[in-house]
């Protein structure tokens, strides 16, 4: 006797997926972003970025400010 080809295992998605590896792929995904997170937040000097963040906006404003003289 045949196997119904379309039986779903129960460790598999409809589509044929290895649910259980997925998951676990996926936690692992997770745990490097998290130490890639830890590693960018402490090599990162919050002062500095907003200090390059306000110089940003200030040349942002005067090239506005240019342009809207040249008109």
């Amino acid at each position: 006797m045949a196997k119904n080809r379309n039986q779903q295992q129960p460790n598999q998605s409809a589509a044929g997926t290895n649910v259980q590896k997925v998951k676990q792929q996926n936690q692992a995904a997770q745990q490097g972003q998290q130490q890639f997170g830890q590693e960018f937040a402490s090599e990162t000097d919050p002062q500095e970025v907003k200090r390059r963040n306000q110089q940003s906006q200030q040349k942002k404003q005067q090239q506005n400010q240019q342009n809207q003289q040249n008109q």
